[in-house]
């Protein structure tokens, strides 16, 4: 008897021998943390990064699926590293931010948090003001903090996109195999916090919009490759103004359910799908009908 599990999962397909191999490991190892068993499967996989690293944090996620699923039995989630972290950003917004109104802006700027302090105090401020927290994001993402004469206004997001999206895939026309190709053509804008602190008239929109003035630019530097088309989701008890007033435009409502929840089991908040094309010819690009910028390897 064939198993029900969910054989696809960010990227990879899983063979019915993967499946029973996953499902024996979690049985030998009764004793091991979530993360440890984890790196085991990947290794006994063999599912890595291009630079031999096992992927670990995919690997997690695809394990509590199979749990959800009722297939194996994972040990207690340790959550003290979250509430540490969360207590530590929430001492320091108190001790460190300037938490003083902000109503006038002359001048917004968006800049790149790198590695190290800039990264650290951007997930504060994510993981203490924005409902959802700092998110787990696999593969390419950049982050950008929103600025005006060296005062933090907000925080953006951008990483991968999501795997399967019926409004989106029906919106762009494009094919299953074209879709496979090119998906990491399309970023979705995963994270969109503006201080609790600031009142800015149209502060969002215009971050917004100077976002997808420069993304392709940073994308195409970072990951030798520009995007074409962005996307972002927005809770259905919310109006996505900020979206509209950046002329993002409106596909439709998910189906208030998670990425790899293919049999409708575990419900979630509805959410609506905005998106927002890079260039005019975006269609043809993700098609295939057209190429999209990238850096030759060779010309470096």
């Amino acid at each position: 008897m064939k198993s029900t599990a969910t054989r696809e999962f960010s990227g990879r397909n899983f063979s019915e021998e993967e499946i029973s191999l996953i499902i024996e490991t979690i049985k030998m190892y009764p004793k091991l943390s979530r993360k440890e068993l984890a790196s085991t499967v990947c290794e006994f996989l063999g599912w890595l990064t291009p630079n031999g690293k096992p992927k670990v944090i995919q690997c997690t996620d695809y394990l509590s699926l199979l749990e959800q699923e009722g297939l194996i039995k994972l040990p207690e989630k340790s959550t003290k590293g979250g509430v540490r972290q969360r207590q530590y950003g929430l001492r320091n917004t108190h001790s460190e931010f300037d938490k003083s109104e902000i109503a006038v802006c002359e001048t917004v700027n968006l800049e790149r948090v790198r590695p190290g302090r800039e990264l650290k105090r951007w997930r504060e401020y994510v993981n203490t003001y924005h409902v959802l927290g700092d998110p787990h994001v696999y593969g390419s993402q950049l982050r950008y903090m929103i600025r005006s004469k060296g005062r933090d206004l907000g925080c953006l997001l951008f990483s991968a996109s999501s795997w399967a999206l019926e409004p989106r895939e029906s919106w762009i026309g494009w094919t299953p195999e074209e879709k496979k190709s090119r998906l990491h053509l399309i970023i979705n804008n995963s994270r969109f916090l503006i201080l609790p602190w600031v009142r800015v008239k149209n502060l969002a929109s215009r971050a917004l919009s100077m976002a997808a003035r420069r993304l392709q630019k940073d994308w195409l530097e970072y990951y030798c490759y520009a995007p074409v088309l962005l996307e972002t989701f927005v809770d259905a008890q919310y109006k996505g103004t900020s979206y509209k007033a950046a002329n993002w435009i409106y596909l439709g409502e998910t189906k208030g359910r998670g990425r790899n929840d293919r049999d409708k089991e575990y419900a979630l908040t509805q959410k609506s799908i905005y998106v927002l094309p890079l260039q005019k010819d975006f269609r043809a690009v993700l098609k295939g009908e057209k190429p999209f910028k990238a850096v030759n390897p060779d010309d470096e």
